[in-house]
């Protein structure tokens, strides 16, 4: 795979960019009357307004080539047709085939995957089903009123997300909790809002050995035992994602009630899976089907459209130029829609863990340029009180995304106005920001002259300048937030493959991990830990101490 630093069309983008980094973005508004129309797209639901990156006419052809040069067509064309595209894993990239609709054949190892994966959706819609109508019931003959689910990672983040996001789709009987660290503070609170005889967990495991995961769920299996003293009540009362049936049997689970993916669904990407099981108990198989659609639709958009056309490209390039041309650091996502606050931390992992990389897909250290940016982000009003303040004149550029939908069905009349009158407000100061003859002007209007008026005057004085894009959805529904996720997935590939990354293998994640497992022994061991390191020997030796002392 190429070096993009090494590509031609990066070259000239380095070149471009410095002899447009001095003009300002209202001065690019003000000398074309029709940027707005230039720098807009539409597709699956979704505007996006690209207008405000500090971008000409001239940029746009230089990074469509990027890509070209770069083979992400062709990438992307191996991907969809099963190829294993995950090299350290030797593994296919397919959660796209999980919301195949249209069932077209998927192949991988000659087979196609589609019969199976119509196969667990069935079994998942037909459990939806019952325990939606009531149908279901626990162990004393009570309907189900609460569901937990116990996972981590995509595992938790996906399904949490989007049953937040979509809440007002929810089952009105139905109340979600969502357990995933390994800090016993989390289960317990929730544990305590509960009751036994009406609860559902979904212990959700690929291999049914992840330790935060079997850690909660033996927490809440201990739990639901010293209330019911049954363990043939378990099987009414847990069910299982999970590919391990051995270990989901000898939990208590009934197999009957384990519901499988495979190895090429990445965690990140597995909301689409059996992992979404707690999406379509909430929504119900027809908003989980629909939020299927969305994505879908995406994916039609991603493979069919031409670059210059196509929403994932052109976020994912505009990324690229934010990240290596611009140098900044990190992309905020804001959210002016409560209901998506889990949305910047979904994208943190999808993003993060995907292309937080400085190894190369030819196995080399990345030494001539940036990789992936950090992603963060809350709600946008909260963040308004908040970071907002370092955004706007803060010595460290920040990438922004706004997102907002235009309907708010459950909004009273005064909050949407006032909501989309800050959202807007947001992206035009990023833009313009203040300059000293604007604050000049205004503080004498205001009365201030002299010491007084120059004194304040820096203080009030925005450089603006500061790249965002807008995206707009009509209203949040399952289909919109479908296509929204699989829009950020794709813009996520785009931008690994012009890194020259494997943006679905995860190692970073283990070293964390093994070392784990050597400090819990040494936790509970007498003697004095000595084989790490002075910090590292301390700090475990302390903790025993005071634990002892207390």
């Amino acid at each position: 795979m190429p070096n993009p630093a090494k590509l031609p069309a990066w070259a000239a983008l380095k070149t471009h960019v410095t002899d447009i980094a001095k003009l300002h973005l209202r001065d690019l508004f003000a000398n074309d009357a029709k940027r707005f129309e230039v720098f807009t797209l539409e597709a699956c639901g979704l505007f996006l307004d690209y207008s405000k990156n500090r971008i000409t006419r001239e940029t746009m052809p230089l990074l469509f080539q990027l890509a070209r040069e770069s083979g992400v067509e062709a990438r992307r064309d191996r991907m969809f047709s099963g190829e294993k595209i995950n090299s350290t894993e030797n593994r296919a990239v397919l959660h796209t085939a999980l919301r195949n609709l249209s069932n077209t054949p998927v192949m991988v190892d000659g087979s196609d995957v589609m019969p199976a994966i119509n196969a667990v959706r069935e079994r998942m819609i037909r459990f939806a089903e019952t325990v939606r109508s009531g149908e279901w019931r626990g162990h004393t003959g009570q309907i189900i009123t609460d569901v937990v689910n116990i996972g981590i990672g995509g595992s938790d983040l996906g399904p949490l997300m989007a049953c937040r996001a979509l809440h007002r789709f929810g089952h009105p009987r139905l109340k979600m909790h969502f357990a995933s660290t390994v800090d016993g503070d989390q289960i317990s609170s929730i544990l305590a809002r509960i009751n036994p005889a009406t609860t559902l967990f979904i212990v959700a495991s690929k291999t049914f050995t992840t330790q935060e995961t079997l850690t909660n769920a033996h927490t809440a299996r201990r739990w639901f035992l010293d209330s019911v003293g049954d363990e043939a009540a378990i099987a009414k009362h847990f069910v299982a994602v999970s590919t391990n049936a051995t270990a989901v049997t000898a939990f208590g689970i009934d197999p009957a009630n384990m519901f499988g993916f495979w190895d090429w669904v990445g965690g990140r990407y597995s909301l689409w899976s059996a992992i979404g099981l707690p999406v379509m108990l909430c929504l119900g198989p027809d908003n989980f089907q629909a939020l299927l659609a969305g994505a879908q639709a995406m994916d039609r958009h991603f493979v069919e459209a031409p670059l210059e056309k196509n929403l994932p490209v052109v976020l994912a390039l505009l990324g690229i130029l934010n990240r290596n041309f611009y140098h900044f650091p990190s992309l905020l996502i804001s959210p002016y829609n409560q209901a998506l606050d889990r949305f910047p931390s979904y994208l943190q992992q999808l993003d993060m863990e995907s292309n937080g990389k400085t190894i190369d897909l030819d196995g080399q250290r990345i030494v001539d340029y940036e990789t992936g940016p950090i992603v963060w982000g809350d709600s946008g009003i909260n963040g308004q009180h908040a970071y907002y303040q370092l955004l706007h004149q803060g010595s460290q550029g920040v990438a922004i995304d706004f997102i907002a939908s235009i309907e708010h069905p459950d909004a009273p009349p005064p909050h949407g106005p006032i909501l989309m009158a800050n959202f807007f407000a947001q992206t035009e100061a990023f833009m313009r920001g203040k300059t000293e003859s604007e604050v000049r002007a205004e503080l004498t209007q205001q009365g201030l002259s002299g010491e007084a008026l120059e004194k304040l005057l820096p203080h009030k004085i925005f450089e603006g300048n500061r790249p965002t894009n807008t995206i707009l959805m009509q209203t949040l529904t399952p289909e919109s937030l479908g296509a929204l996720i699989a829009l950020y997935e794709h813009k996520v590939f785009v931008q690994g493959s012009i890194w020259n990354l494997n943006s679905y293998d995860q190692w970073g994640v283990e070293l964390g991990k093994q070392l784990a497992k050597t400090i819990e022994q040494e936790l509970i061991a007498s003697e004095p830990a000595t084989r790490h390191d002075a910090s590292t020997n301390g700090l475990i030796n302390h903790y025993k101490q005071r634990l002892l002392g207390a």
